[in-house]
């Protein structure tokens, strides 16, 4: 497991160096965010939007009535936000199976009430406030994949 550590002064910032994470993602990549509420995680996945050139003006938020949502840009960024589901119930397996399996782009928040059903590569991303606006960005690769996309964010 290959990790990497980073320290944001602001939403902006985090925001950035998540865009700079979306220009590197390619078909299947997951990214896994973990962090209590307020963390900085959807903000993250705006980073990831603007990476994968979705346009700016597409608004990105947290599906959290729904499963799901889409945004198409260089390649489509699937958003899953799972914070209102405790534990992910049976039916909503198949639809989670697809999403983590196919061929787009996935950022999953509140990543650990789905742990057991993440690929064996994927991209733990875990927020920590650690002040105002400041968080700290923990980076760990589960597979060689996703150490790759360490390696390359943290040049």
């Amino acid at each position: 497991m290959k990790s990497g550590l980073y320290i944001s002064r602001s939403p902006e910032e985090t925001r950035a160096l998540a865009a700079r994470l979306g220009e590197f993602l390619a078909p299947g990549d997951v990214v896994a965010l973990k962090g209590e509420l307020g963390s900085g995680k959807t903000e993250f996945v705006h980073g990831l939007a603007l990476g994968l050139g979705v346009p700016p003006q597409m608004p990105v938020a947290s599906p959290s009535f729904t499963l799901a949502h889409e945004y198409p840009g260089r390649l489509v960024l699937v958003h899953i936000d799972l914070y209102r589901l405790e534990k992910v119930p049976p039916e909503m397996l198949p639809d989670l199976e697809e999403y983590l399996y196919g061929g787009q782009v996935v950022a999953i928040e509140w990543a650990e009430r789905l742990e057991s059903l993440l690929p064996q590569d994927y991209l733990e991303v875990r927020l920590e406030i650690i002040g105002e606006s400041e968080r700290e960005l923990t980076f760990i690769g589960h597979g060689p994949r996703s150490r790759e996309l360490i390696r390359q964010l943290m040049k």
